[in-house]
């Protein structure tokens, strides 16, 4: 773009009015209301769903566990930050499936799980729930310096290439 390059409105009748404006309301109605109840699964977002399947992976170790399990925060962030990208790939290795922090005095052991690494791993939506909690229990395992078959008796290594 050059540089002072500006956008004028000129003329008889111009003004500005906010993308908003201009694509949703263009005779002064904009969407009436909900196009999906907000109790139906279709107005569940993508993320929503996926926070719902860490929870419940946090839950059923919480009961496996109890109070180590209570005591951590699980997070979720869409993608790792660039540069545990570039190393991945510079070291050959897989894109991480999420983090690990141990407690200090000041905040909860903290585990962290990518969203979109996770999704990409599962090759089809119903793969999701079990690849998410497989995840959770590689991540806790690692967190409380075990192997995941201690954490989750249940636990297999997933047959599609973690």
């Amino acid at each position: 773009m050059a540089q002072g390059f500006r956008v004028r409105f000129e003329g008889p009748g111009a003004t500005r009015r906010s993308f908003e404006e201009r694509r949703r309301n263009r005779h002064g109605r904009g969407l009436r209301g909900n196009l999906m109840h907000p109790g139906l699964p279709g107005s569940r977002t993508r993320a929503d769903r996926f926070e719902d399947l860490v929870t419940e992976s946090a839950e059923r170790l919480e009961l496996l566990w109890g109070q180590p399990i209570a005591s951590m925060e699980f997070t979720i962030e869409l993608m790792p930050r660039s540069t545990s990208l570039d190393y991945s790939q510079a070291s050959g290795r897989r894109v991480p499936l999420g983090r690990t922090w141990g407690a200090t005095p000041r905040r909860l052991a903290r585990v962290v799980v990518y969203r979109r690494p996770v999704e990409e791993l599962a090759d089809s939506p119903l793969l999701l729930p079990e690849v998410v909690h497989l995840a959770v229990v590689e991540l806790v395992a690692e967190l409380l310096l075990r192997e995941p078959e201690e954490i989750d008796p249940d636990y297999h290594p997933w047959e599609g290439g973690f």
